[in-house]
């Protein structure tokens, strides 16, 4: 997912770099959600941040150079921490590339995919395949358990292909990561300690970035699900490159087993970066479906049953990867916004109303 993130970020920045301007109200008209907007980080990329169990941390992961890294590692923080002038602690190796970091339930520990066993330097990105955006999926992505110190304390995935994209249950017993162990990008479950490993998903396309509700019960998810002959030929070729095209993707609900799935969304373009509302009754969302030009993406809101699609940023520039405080009180998500114009994305916390 952080790879989409980057494109998407990129594309968007050179589309539009002269319509950013420094904005001391960080809370946009009509942001009525909003209680309150902090601004967390203040250079590079900085995107899923993800709150422990017990609200008082956050771990996220940046490419910020002035903090000596090439390339995303995970950083951690407490709640209200801001880094204007300061760095937060690294929490990974410092080797390879890492992605989607989550804490564990103890809040002593989390887990992260890297791809640090084949190669301590970063891999390479590529942006275009013949003229086309792309974003790579990494065989060499395993998913890790760390502790706060950055000690690598077990390793949940050891399969041939892309490991990566986990998130944990409520309940903290189970775990859903995205994987190409089958030759396609599908859902997988496991147990917190790795074991009982099941496919959940089976359809052809990409599927990722799935949250749990907040009884465990369910999973949303976005999905670029390829139809035509064309579009299946071309999907295939991208991903025995091991490249996607991610540029068409919906929203889809399941049970947390995959039963009952359904496709949420129709809405076209970029639809992701999906997470369930406290109430576990609305999906918040990232999307560009009101854009003539692929931009922008603003964080919109959903029933479970489809209706009741209501915008809840309002920017011109690039809002995604919103997650709730498990006491619903918070909204950690990136934005593109009080950006002065560069193409750094950093992290904001609000304060959530209802």
């Amino acid at each position: 997912m952080r790879q989409l993130f980057i494109l998407l970020v990129i594309i968007f920045s050179f589309s539009c770099k002269s319509e950013i301007k420094k904005n001391s109200n960080l809370i946009f008209e009509d942001e009525t959600n909003f209680k309150s907007l902090r601004q967390v980080t203040f250079g590079g990329d900085n995107a899923e941040a993800y709150w422990s169990f017990d609200d008082k941390k956050l771990i996220f992961q940046s490419n910020n150079n002035n903090w000596g890294v090439e390339c995303d590692q995970m950083f951690i923080m407490d709640f209200d921490d801001t880094f204007d002038k300061s760095q937060p602690k690294m929490v990974s190796t410092g080797n390879g590339r890492t992605t989607c970091s989550y804490f564990l339930p103890d809040n002593e520990h989390f887990i992260y995919a890297s791809t640090h066993l084949k190669d301590d330097n970063c891999p390479e990105a590529p942006l275009r395949k013949e003229g086309k955006y792309v974003w790579p999926i990494y065989d060499s992505f395993d998913i890790f358990i760390s502790d706060l110190e950055g000690n690598i304390t077990g390793q949940l995935t050891n399969e041939k292909g892309y490991d990566a994209e986990a998130t944990i249950s409520p309940h903290g017993d189970k775990i859903v990561f995205t994987s190409t162990r089958n030759g396609d990008l599908d859902l997988y479950t496991m147990n917190i300690d790795g074991s009982n490993v099941k496919q959940i998903t089976f359809d052809l396309g990409y599927d990722g970035g799935a949250f749990f509700s907040p009884d465990g019960s369910k999973l949303i998810f976005r999905s670029s699900r390829p139809k035509t002959e064309k579009e299946i030929k071309e999907y295939k070729g991208l991903l025995d490159q091991g490249l996607v095209q991610p540029t068409n993707m919906e929203l889809y609900i399941c049970d947390s087993d995959g039963k009952n799935l359904r496709q949420l969304t129709d809405l076209g373009n970029a639809n992701w970066s999906p997470v369930f509302h406290p109430s576990g009754k609305k999906i918040l969302f990232s999307s560009n479906f009101e854009a003539e030009r692929g931009f922008p993406f603003n964080l919109y809101m959903i029933d479970l049953d489809g209706k009741n699609l209501t915008r809840v940023t309002h920017g011109e520039t690039f809002d995604a990867f919103p997650v709730f405080s498990r006491d619903g009180k918070k909204l950690a998500f990136s934005s593109n916004r009080n950006n002065n114009g560069t193409r750094d994305t950093n992290l904001f916390i609000a304060e959530w109303k209802d």
